[in-house]
Order: C-alpha cells, then sequence, then structure tokens
C-alpha cells in the first residue's frame, strides 16, 4: 500500500522543504521507493536534488492544468529508489489557470493524477508551498496525511490554528480520510530557552502527534550542514551522514514506516 504525505505549513522558513527532501531520501535510503513531488513554485526541492528550475521541457505545472500526467515529467534521482516530479516559478500562475476553466474539480487535479502512479511507489511526499491557496488544497486533497514542520522560535505556532481548520474543512468537503501525521519540532537549539518552550508547548498540546524514535521525541536540531546541503545539490543525509541533521531525519523516516 502507497502513502501519500503532504509536507504542509503556510509559514515560511520553517524547514518544510528541508523535511520534504530529507525525509523522501531517508526513506529511500531504507529501501523504500519513494517519488518526491515538488509543488512549490520556488522548485527548492527540485534544485536541493542537484537539478536546474529551467531544466526540463515539462514540469508539475502541466501536469496541474492537464496537459501531461505525473508519469511524463518524473526523474530519477542520484539517490536509489528516489524520483523526482520537479516543479518550476511558472506554477505561480495556476491559480489563474483553474479559474479560468471554471473547472469544478480543480481541487481533486493532483489526487488524480497520482492515483495513476501511487502503486508504484510505497510513498509520495508532496513538497507543499508556503500558503493555504489552491496549490496547497491539491497537495491535501491527494494527501493520506500530513506531516507539519514547526520552527522552535517565536510565533512558531502561530497559525497552526488555522492550518488545523483547514486540514478540518477538507476533510469534510474534499478528503475524509486526511489526518495530520504529525508535528515535526525543526531548527531546535539546546542553547536556546526559547526552542525548550516551544518544545514544551507542543508536548503539552501535541503529544500525541509528536514523532518518536524510540523513548525520544525526533526534533531536528538547528545544524550548519543542513543549512549547507541545499548548496551542494544534495539532501543533507548525503552530504553529512553522519551529522545531527541527518540522523533526525534518519529518525523521522524509521518513525514513519513503524507507525504504518
Amino acid at each position: 500500500m502507497s502513502e501519500v504525505i503532504s509536507i504542509a505549513n503556510q509559514k515560511g522558513g520553517v524547514g518544510k522543504t528541508t523535511t520534504a527532501v530529507n525525509l523522501a531520501a531517508s526513506l529511500a535510503n531504507k529501501g523504500k521507493k519513494v517519488l518526491l513531488i515538488d509543488l512549490d513554485p520556488q522548485a527548492n526541492a527540485t534544485t536541493n536534488l542537484g537539478f536546474q528550475r529551467t531544466e526540463f521541457e515539462f514540469n508539475i505545472y502541466h501536469v496541474l492544468i492537464g496537459n501531461k500526467d505525473i508519469s511524463d515529467i518524473i526523474v530519477s534521482t542520484e539517490i536509489k529508489k528516489l524520483d523526482l516530479a520537479p516543479s518550476n516559478i511558472g506554477l505561480v500562475g495556476i491559480e489563474k489557470e483553474f479559474y479560468d476553466k471554471k473547472n469544478r474539480d480543480r481541487e481533486r487535479i493532483l489526487k488524480n493524477k497520482i492515483d495513476d502512479i501511487k502503486k508504484n511507489y510505497h510513498y509520495v511526499i508532496i513538497d507543499s508551498p508556503p500558503a493555504l491557496g489552491p496549490i496547497t488544497i491539491n497537495a491535501l486533497g491527494a494527501s493520506d496525511s500530513v506531516i507539519v514542520p514547526i520552527q522552535c522560535e517565536f510565533f512558531a505556532l502561530e497559525g497552526v490554528a488555522q492550518l488545523i481548520n483547514t486540514i478540518g474543512i477538507i476533510k469534510k468537503s474534499i478528503n475524509p480520510k486526511l489526518k495530520i501525521r504529525g508535528f515535526l519540532p525543526t531548527m531546535y537549539s539546546t542553547q536556546n530557552n526559547l526552542s525548550k518552550q516551544v518544545l514544551e508547548d507542543l508536548e503539552i498540546h501535541f503529544k500525541d502527534k509528536l514523532f518518536k524514535n524510540k523513548k525520544e521525541f525526533v526534533v531536528v536540531p538547528r545544524n550548519v550542514k543542513v543549512a549547507e546541503s541545499p548548496s551542494f545539490g544534495e539532501p543533507v543525509i548525503t552530504y553529512a551522514k553522519s551529522s545531527k541533521g541527518s540522523l533526525a531525519y534518519n529518525a523521522l523516516a524509521n518513525a514513519i514506516i513503524k507507525s504504518r
């Protein structure tokens, strides 16, 4: 059985793309066949895997407007068992395409496309944009579950209630099976009292929705190797596999696999 997981948070800079790329790569390294769908117009997941945004004639934009199937745009990556559906800046114009065509089923376009290929993968990971617009709605509408990265800094929980409310609306109107897979604390610093406070708050409010590896919660630390790896076109799990950031995403992949 394939599982489709969106990585979503309408707040930018929380480690969303980093999580999508490194979770996908970690699952692939564990022998799972994985497709990473870059659904963000910034195409950072695409470049993080060593590709140029402009090197593909067709990308996820062409899938969403109905000109291509996902199988037409999928490319293999340097990581065995990890495929990519690339993105491009042209995706910013998708909202106009959706509404100009008055497509009544526009919230389910991605789901219908993924249904054609998900049997080929153990996991489909979707990197969604930092906004609760039609692209993110398509991602959540196509997903079995959602992981919410939460930065361990001031205003970390701001907007989480809105996202939870949006997920509830999508469950009622588009995708009744959608669930929150879990919240993932990111950019955690043991030297920062605010980081510790945010983690404590998460444990109070969402303890049953935090990922565990053995007896400890999975927390992604603030780590220079995580920050460096995109500029080398690699996930941190291959760029610096023994780094704390790499170990954290490996732990997240273990938690995902064990909880299925």
